[in-house]
């Protein structure tokens, strides 16, 4: 029981809680949170689950279709496959195991290697993008390549060449 000296404070603690209750909701509910955030578990080839983290600002998803669609500033993170990337809308198709990306996009693979177009289809099993361009556009990539050649130079100089030999002809 409590104390009666007690009881003025908890019922202004209820009573703020009580008023606090309702407005919390209906905020929630009308005003939702700027970034949202869908995780979809995918398997990797080694048998292990991984997690496909999507974040934007709406997100729905389809039972019947088994596809969530998130719009708005959209972020993806995929670190079990090293892959970050932007896009106004993303589309998580389970069944199909595929990932659409439009509006805007940006992908960008392992830290180095970078997509940029319309459209980007990530085909999740086979590991591969397929990159559609806007109409009269063209798709863009940048692709970190190790050239051994250049590594094995050590001072960067350009190759030396062979000279020239010189042929005697007749005026």
């Amino acid at each position: 029981m409590i104390p009666h000296y007690q009881l003025p404070q908890f019922q202004k603690r209820h009573l703020g809680l009580a008023l606090m209750l309702p407005v919390a909701l209906v905020c929630g509910m009308t005003f939702p949170p700027q970034l949202q955030r869908a995780t979809a578990q995918t398997p990797q080839t080694s048998g292990q689950n991984r997690p496909l983290y999507i974040r934007g600002k709406q997100q729905e998803y389809n039972s019947k279709t088994q596809v969530a669609t998130v719009r708005g500033d959209v972020e993806l993170s995929y670190p079990g496959r090293g892959i970050q990337a932007t896009a106004a809308q993303a589309q998580y198709f389970t069944r199909e195991r595929q990932i659409i990306l439009s509006g805007n996009v940006y992908v960008l693979q392992q830290g180095s290697n970078s997509i940029k177009a319309e459209t980007v289809t990530y085909l999740i099993d086979e590991g591969r993008f397929v990159a559609t361009p806007k109409q009269g556009r063209q798709v863009e990539s940048i692709y970190i390549i190790k050239d051994n050649q250049v590594d094995n130079q050590g001072t960067g100089s350009a190759p030396t060449t062979a000279p020239l030999k010189k042929t005697n002809q007749s005026r």
